[in-house]
């Protein structure tokens, strides 16, 4: 097994719904999707963004897309009109949720 960022095996997009960030991470082949529903929680996305996600974090799974979804709530100071956050739009968080590790078969890689 190896620990590498999700970066390795996925691509991500996020951003902003008012005080509310969505950020979707898309499996960069199909058989990665795996890994991604076992490894990347709702609970594990919010502990990689502590401090910056004060509210809750839901999961959505999108399996035919091979991506999930997630929905983090009260992370925008506000929201973009509100905001004094050099990023109050949430466009960031994608690149930010891209440098959580999980654990990967090397062979897989």
């Amino acid at each position: 097994m190896s620990r590498v960022p999700l970066l390795a095996i996925a691509h991500a997009r996020s951003g902003d719904k008012g005080n509310a960030c969505n950020i979707g991470l898309i499996a960069r082949k199909p058989e990665y999707y795996s890994i991604l529903v076992e490894q990347v929680s709702a609970e594990r996305v919010r502990q990689h963004f502590a401090g910056v996600c004060f509210g809750e974090v839901e999961r959505f799974e999108v399996p035919n897309l091979h991506a999930l979804n997630f929905l983090l709530q009260d992370c925008l100071d506000g929201g973009g009109t509100l905001s004094l956050r050099a990023d109050p739009q949430g466009k960031t968080y994608s690149s930010a949720l891209l440098r959580m590790e999980v654990d990967v078969d090397a062979e897989s890689l």
